[in-house]
């Protein structure tokens, strides 16, 4: 007699479609079978293996204290992760720094040292125009006293005499000036000042 191929767990079920209820208590019998059948095995140290084998409290407060531990590590090394990354970043900044302070040092020495130069020859120009002027002063001595030298072998004033005098002028015009007797006539004002004041110029003339 040949076979449908229909099974037990199939009976009202022609299609073939697993029946989801008869499954499940199919597996929980099955579970509950295997765990007879070890209990009958091992015989009374079954329970306390099964005991063993299941999460105690302190064990799971352990775990989500190592758990916790863990995730706190975690956070610690991102955190100096970017510490690290953030100090590497400020050493290339000072590094730039560094670097631009010694550039900057570098051309002020060497500006330094060209303003030295330049005043180095500006003194040194100072000194060669004293000494010029030195030399010219006592050429200038020299000469004056050859021509005072020379003037006194010849008996001649020194035209270089800060007390030089001044030759009286000569007035032809104010000897032919008559003397006008007092009380007779009137005299003008302005011919009075100029006879008065050229007479008074002249008088040692008339003294001698």
């Amino acid at each position: 007699m040949k076979s449908s191929g229909i099974r037990a767990h199939q009976v009202h079920n022609p299609a073939g479609k697993p029946n989801l209820k008869f499954s499940s208590s199919r597996t929980k019998f099955q579970i509950l079978a295997k765990v007879q059948y070890y209990r009958f095995r091992n015989g009374p140290t079954s329970n306390a293996h099964f005991k063993e084998m299941a999460p105690s409290a302190p064990r799971t407060r352990a775990a989500a204290a190592l758990r916790m531990k863990q995730i706190a590590l975690d956070n610690q090394s991102r955190t100096i992760r970017r510490l690290r990354a953030q100090l590497a970043m400020e050493r290339r900044g000072l590094a730039t720094m560094k670097k631009e302070l010694e550039d900057t040092q570098v051309a002020l020495g060497a500006s330094h040292k060209k303003f030295q130069a330049r005043i180095q020859e500006d003194e040194y120009s100072m000194q060669a125009q004293h000494l010029i002027i030195e030399a010219l002063v006592e050429e200038k001595d020299s000469l004056l006293q050859t021509i005072q030298g020379l003037q006194e072998a010849n008996d001649a004033p020194a035209p270089f005499d800060d007390e030089w005098e001044e030759e009286p002028e000569e007035h032809p015009d104010e000897e032919e000036i008559e003397d006008i007797p007092l009380g007779e006539g009137e005299i003008d004002d302005e011919y009075e000042m100029f006879y008065l004041k050229h007479c008074s110029q002249f008088i040692h003339l008339f003294e001698l």
